[in-house]
């Protein structure tokens, strides 16, 4: 169990909500900038919206995904602690002596360790399908949908890439 959630699920599901819940909102912010031609505006002063826009929005997922994680995975192994104890009758002290003897440091900074990536690359693709909208409300909800998709999408296969190398390298 802890191999599993610290490995994979803990950061999947936080990379995944963070996907549907960040995406979204980094498109349609950029998106309605874009209709609305505050880009424009943006280029016209002088401005480069790429460093305006796009940095402070990856830069605060970078740092956000990670810790949100780590709080995942303390949540799952509590949960996972709490009820090994009320319906296996392990008790918290043999809980913890078992994922000490899994190895669990080394599952944790592999698990840690995709959460940057993650966060990566669901900014880039948020803002990216940003500014892909057109000019139209629809064009907004379209690209919002799409990149809410695609987020989603290249987590789940990144994640699957990941364990299919971290299990031929024996990690």
């Amino acid at each position: 169990m802890v191999f599993s959630f610290l490995r994979e699920f803990a950061v999947l599901l936080t990379a995944i909500l963070m996907a549907g819940r960040t995406a979204s909102a980094f498109t349609a912010e950029i998106g309605l900038m874009k209709a609305n031609e505050e880009i424009d505006a943006i280029q016209t002063l002088g401005l480069n919206p790429v460093e305006l826009l796009v940095l402070p929005r990856v830069l605060a997922l970078l740092i956000s995904l990670p810790m949100l994680t780590f709080i995942g995975m303390v949540c799952g192994i509590f949960g996972g602690m709490v009820v090994c104890a009320l319906t296996l009758d392990i008790s918290p002290t043999m809980f913890l002596s078992i994922m000490q003897n899994s190895n669990g440091l080394q599952h944790f900074l592999v698990g840690i360790s995709k959460a940057p990536i993650f966060a990566f690359l669901i900014a880039i693709i948020g803002c990216l399908e940003g500014f892909k909208v057109t000019g139209s409300a629809e064009s907004v909800g379209v690209h919002t949908t799409t990149s809410v998709v695609h987020s989603i999408f290249v987590v789940i296969l990144l994640d699957a890439v990941a364990a299919l190398f971290f299990m031929e390298m024996g990690w």
